[in-house]
């Protein structure tokens, strides 16, 4: 027998016997006796992990069949040319996304660590792969290449252990940006300067045109339907999110006042947007990389708050030569994951763009990275028994953050509401601080929207702008097959939508044409002037019966819709660059278009020239961070990570609002995921390197 101490194993631990007669007896026993007292709570527990995998499984499989049907919705034929090619990718890509999610899992169980453990103890030879990469370490290769990394970790931890030093990385690096580029925005911005002036015109005494058919104002370009706008003239709305609509707007008008035309408001507004953005990604870095919540490994225990996990412990027990520090320090992350997630910081465009660019979803995405950093103090203080401390300057981040994703995007109230009650059943002993930083801002914005569109005081949104999947489902099929379509159906949509021009006006990859949205000539599909709230009440209906006529097309306008935010191979619909160079800035601004005209372009056709590169043109794709991001989740679950997926699961949510998009492959609605991807992977890590539970 080995000794425990001297390296021997549990087994060789265990005193061995001569066998006896009862011994002999028990090992009669048959298989299924010795099964029957088998724990029930194992076979759960295997039942539990076969579910688990056979979710993953799910994962891995819309991903395959969304790369699958790819080059079919690409051509606009549809699913009826599916054939064996498309099959052979389905199971290819299957195979592929499958294994990662196995090898994530196989990492997470630390099976690695534990099988090094297990040799060290025995005394065992090492494995052929660890023999080789110990003696490439010894080559000359080998040690200039290691020295080299340590060097460059060594000066990321220097430079990035504190908010600031990367506040000030991000402010020079991204500097080029504001300077050269001045400022980002599309149509969407012109509309809320728009309604801001009419709005504006009104409080000052001027008569305009409101409800008439002759009339066009800022409600029809998007359009609303007239059943939706008060008897008293009104003319801002939430079409845009109403704060934000007043805050560009007022920006706009200031601008014009004091120089004749809207640049100088959007150059500062863009200013401003790249400051809190530079500031939002330094301070979620910095919780990631430095976990400042731990105290100051140089300070002495503090009697007087017992609550506060301050006592000093070994970092690395087998190496007494690293020192103290405190509980959690070791999980400081390296040199190498700060400096390739700076890097992609700093060189992204879909992050470069996005600082300046005035639109919704770029605001959005960079507070939920500022909410999504707050969530996982939270996530890393939790402690199941005793008080648990919490910063003050995180409660106040988690508020503000909330406040600027409530202003930002309409479904920012569902994301948090999920949030709410997952946070309130995985770390119930913080509930007052979900009450007060999460759900008490939905209950004042969201709240107070309704009211004021309750009220009269501004026009709601469309709910037409809900339904892009069934709008462009009943379109396809009134383009592909329109005499399938019933009369029923007909006469119902008789009233809402001109059935030929929405088959005129289809495009597969955006509803926003059969929406009749645009200030520019359009087909009028939609019959926003004249509709009803009881003619919409018909909607449901006359969809349902169009979709059970021809269910192969229906699903085609589906899938072409949604498909491209899981398709690595598919190219943006739109990217971060339209932002830059579109005829807005180019063309229609005062000034703007005069400042480095030709440098825009050629920003632009670098990026995207990257982006048509095969596989590195993926890096600054959006859906790569999807599918990236979805295949960590499965794995989480697989884990059994039930805390960390409970603050992971906005993430799914985003995925849910990408496939009701009125538009496929859009990059704009998958910047939260592509910002919080290099993160997640540094938790996912972190998290594996924790001792591992039974899965």
């Amino acid at each position: 027998m080995v000794p425990a101490h001297l390296g021997g194993t549990v087994e060789s631990r265990v005193m061995t016997k001569a066998p006896t007669q009862s011994d002999s007896a028990a090992s009669e026993l048959s298989k299924d006796e010795q099964s029957a007292e088998a724990p029930v709570s194992h076979k759960v527990s295997r039942f539990g992990a076969g579910v688990h995998w056979l979710i993953a499984a799910l994962a891995c499989t819309w991903i395959s069949w969304c790369t699958a049907i790819g080059p079919l919705m690409r051509a606009d034929i549809g699913l009826v040319a599916f054939g064996w090619g498309n099959a052979v990718r389905f199971v290819i890509t299957f195979a592929i996304t499958f294994g990662i999610v196995w090898a994530l899992v196989s990492y997470g169980k630390h099976k690695m660590h534990r099988r090094a453990y297990t040799r060290l103890t025995t005394n065992s030879s090492p494995s052929s792969l660890h023999s080789w990469l110990s003696r490439f370490r010894l080559t000359s290769v080998g040690q200039r290449l290691a020295r080299i990394s340590s060097a460059i970790g060594r000066v990321a931890v220097r430079c990035t252990d504190r908010w600031w030093k990367i506040f000030l990385i991000f402010i020079v690096g991204w500097l080029w940006v504001p300077l050269t580029l001045l400022s980002a925005y599309g149509a969407d911005v012109n509309s809320q300067a728009r309604e801001f002036s009419w709005a504006w015109n009104q409080w000052t005494g001027l008569q305009q045109p409101y409800i008439g058919f002759f009339s066009f104002v800022p409600m029809d370009i998007y359009p609303t339907a007239h059943y939706l706008w008060p008897h008293n003239p009104v003319y801002l709305t939430d079409q845009h999110n109403i704060v934000l609509t007043v805050l560009y707007g007022a920006a706009t008008a200031i601008s014009r006042y004091f120089t004749g035309s809207n640049d100088a408001g959007l150059v500062t507004l863009s200013a401003l947007q790249w400051l809190f953005s530079a500031f939002v990604c330094s301070a979620t870095a910095n919780r990631f990389f430095n976990l400042p919540w731990l105290h100051d490994t140089s300070r002495t225990h503090d009697f007087s708050h017992p609550e506060r996990p301050q006592m000093m412990k070994p970092l690395d027990f087998l190496r007494p030569s690293r020192g103290m520090g405190a509980p959690g320090a070791r999980l400081v992350s390296r040199g190498t994951s700060r400096f390739w997630i700076v890097i992609f910081y700093l060189c992204c465009p879909l992050v470069l763009f996005s600082a300046i660019s005035l639109t919704k979803s770029p605001l959005f995405a960079f507070a939920f990275v500022w909410w999504f950093g707050c969530l996982y103090e939270l996530f890393m203080t939790y402690r199941k028994t005793g008080a648990v401390h919490t910063r003050p300057k995180t409660v106040a981040a988690l508020v503000l953050s909330s406040v600027v994703m409530l202003i930002s995007a309409k479904y920012g109230w569902y994301i948090i509401v999920i949030q709410v009650v997952c946070s309130l059943i995985a770390d119930r002993k913080r509930w007052k601080i979900y009450v007060l930083a999460l759900l008490l801002p939905v209950i004042l914005i969201h709240g107070g929207t309704q009211y004021l569109i309750n009220s009269g005081k501004i026009i709601g949104g469309d709910p037409i702008e809900s339904r892009g999947v069934q709008i462009q489902m009943i379109a396809r099929v009134a383009k592909m097959d329109p005499t399938s379509i019933p009369q029923s159906a007909r006469e119902k949509l008789a009233p809402i939508f001109n059935l030929d021009q929405m088959a005129a006006a289809y495009n597969r990859q955006d509803a926003d044409p059969v929406k009749s949205s645009g200030i520019q000539s359009k087909k009028v599909s939609y019959k926003w002037r004249t509709v009803t709230q009881a003619d919409m009440k018909q909607f449901n209906a006359a969809w349902l019966e169009i979709v059970k006529a021809n269910p192969r097309i229906a699903m085609d306008a589906f899938f072409a819709e949604c498909y491209g935010y899981f398709d690595v191979f598919d190219p943006p619909y739109v990217t971060m660059s339209y932002y830059i160079n579109n005829g807005y800035v180019q063309d229609s601004s005062t000034w703007i278009k005069d400042w480095n005209h030709n440098w825009r372009d050629h920003v632009v056709h670098i990026a995207n020239t990257w982006s048509k590169i095969p596989v590195l043109g993926w890096l600054v794709h959006g859906n790569t961070y999807v599918v990236a991001t979805l295949l960590i989740g499965a794995a989480e679950l697989v884990l059994r990570r039930w805390r960390a997926l409970s603050w992971h699961l906005p993430l799914l949510v985003l995925m849910g609002v990408m496939v009701l998009a009125p538009a496929n492959n859009f990059a704009r609605h998958m910047l939260p995921l592509v910002f919080c991807l290099g993160f997640l992977i540094l938790e996912f890590w972190r998290d594996s390197r924790r001792p591992a539970k039974a899965v």
